[in-house]
């Protein structure tokens, strides 16, 4: 697998971060499905050896970025209160920084913080020149507004992709930094799908953090895009439509084989703890869980051409992606060429 953090020759280049695109190749666990929907299993996307393979190159990028020009790109995470989920992402986004040999910066506010006081430790952060991606740990407690904390960081600096500058320009065709789950998505469908031209795609979910990014992204590509939510009521017939389904709805096991046209490529971004009693109990005498995803991944294996599982399959590549954006947005804030961090 390769990465590569190197300019882009698009047509919408006139963005803050025109002069990087990212471009990877991927190897694949092989199925015996292909894509003209022949009988077997599908290939299996290995979302964490290709998320570990981009952290490697990250890491090789960073190294020789050191050497070049004497800077290392600096990721500030902030944690607002105490969420165990939370402090679990947030741990190993920092941990993930260090490997890939960035300075990695944690910010910790109690649950009653101000936004006052959030929004100052930001104004900080983005004026400090050592810090060069700033993400705030999602959710926030319910008194402070995400949105006008997500607005307030730099969007230099907004390696999450979510502040409405950068929402904008990947909404117009733009180069812009792109939201880390979408982008991670995109890598691995357009390994499958070097040329996305014509597909037909289904994004089921409208979430701002995934589903309409990632619908925007493929109607950049040139797909014909639908997008399902909630209140939609033919999402089976929708999904047999397409080339590509996409699903980011939160809803364990909602995508059903007979959903899925023969040879389809599947990318099931859904993650959810669901009960395990064959697995036993924990020590408290509650009942075990397991991670699941929103597609019937045994079955829907049968049908479509190309899966991710749940998990090792998105989850991987939104972090390595994370570490991409960061290497990217210091290039930019650093004047510094990426192309001449080419690795061969």
């Amino acid at each position: 697998m390769t990465l590569e953090l190197k300019p882009s020759n698009g047509p919408n280049n006139s963005g803050p971060f025109a002069r990087f695109s990212v471009r990877m190749k991927f190897m694949m666990q092989p199925g015996g499905l292909g894509a003209d929907g022949s009988s077997g299993s599908a290939d299996i996307i290995d979302g964490k050896a290709h998320g570990d393979g981009v952290r490697r190159k990250v890491r090789d990028k960073v190294e020789k970025m050191k050497a070049a020009y004497g800077v290392t790109p600096g990721l500030a995470v902030v944690l607002v209160g105490n969420d165990p989920s939370s402090e679990i992402y947030v741990r190993s986004k920092c941990k993930l920084a260090v490997d890939a040999g960035m300075n990695s910066l944690e910010f910790r506010l109690p649950a009653d913080s101000t936004a006052e006081e959030l929004l100052e430790l930001i104004g900080r952060l983005n004026r400090d020149p050592e810090v060069h991606g700033i993400l705030v740990q999602l959710p926030l407690p319910p008194h402070l507004s995400s949105t006008l904390v997500i607005n307030s960081i730099d969007p230099m600096k907004d390696v999450d992709g979510f502040h409405v500058s950068n929402v904008g320009m990947v909404g117009t065709g733009q180069d812009a930094i792109v939201p880390c789950t979408p982008l991670g998505c995109m890598m691995m469908l357009r390994h499958y799908h070097p040329d996305l031209r014509g597909k037909t795609a289904l994004v089921i979910g409208h979430s701002n953090v995934v589903g309409k990014p990632m619908a925007r992204l493929l109607l950049n590509a040139d797909c014909t895009v639908l997008v399902a939510h909630k209140s939609s009521t033919n999402i089976p017939q929708l999904a047999r439509l397409a080339d590509i389904v996409v699903v980011a709805a939160g809803v364990p096991g909602l995508v059903k084989a007979d959903w899925i046209k023969p040879g389809a490529t599947v990318i099931d971004v859904g993650i959810t703890r669901v009960p395990a009693p064959e697995k036993g109990v924990q020590e408290d005498g509650s009942v075990k869980t397991r991670i699941v995803g929103d597609v019937d991944f045994e079955n829907v294996r049968r049908v479509a051409g190309a899966i991710t599982p749940v998990p090792g399959g998105v989850g991987p590549m939104t972090i390595a992606c994370l570490l991409a954006n960061t290497l990217s947005a210091c290039c930019h804030l650093h004047g510094i060429d990426d192309a001449s961090l080419q690795l061969e």
